[in-house]
């Protein structure tokens, strides 16, 4: 989908200080809000922002201060892995 929004000069002009690359600057914004508020996975905002590895999504969680929403059933199943593999 290709979403189109108007900004008055001056705002465009703040952000754009801001963010040099103002449409992409837009799209971690919605991405970063988007995963706080649930509406976006990991795998979700992997795929929105271009990032190859789910540790490059990490990373950029960590940038913005941004908790991973990582569960107890998250923690479980990555025992069960680790133990499977035999890493733990």
């Amino acid at each position: 989908m290709k979403i189109t929004i108007e900004v008055p000069d001056d705002i465009a002009n703040a952000l754009q200080e801001k963010w040099p690359d103002m449409p992409r600057g837009l799209l971690e914004s919605l991405a970063l809000e988007g995963y706080r508020c649930g509406a976006l996975g990991d795998g979700q905002l992997r795929r929105l922002l271009g990032f190859e590895t789910r540790f490059e999504v990490h990373a950029f969680l960590n940038e913005h201060d941004v908790p991973l929403n990582y569960s107890m059933e998250d923690l479980e199943h990555d025992r069960e892995v680790a133990k499977r593999l035999g890493i733990v």
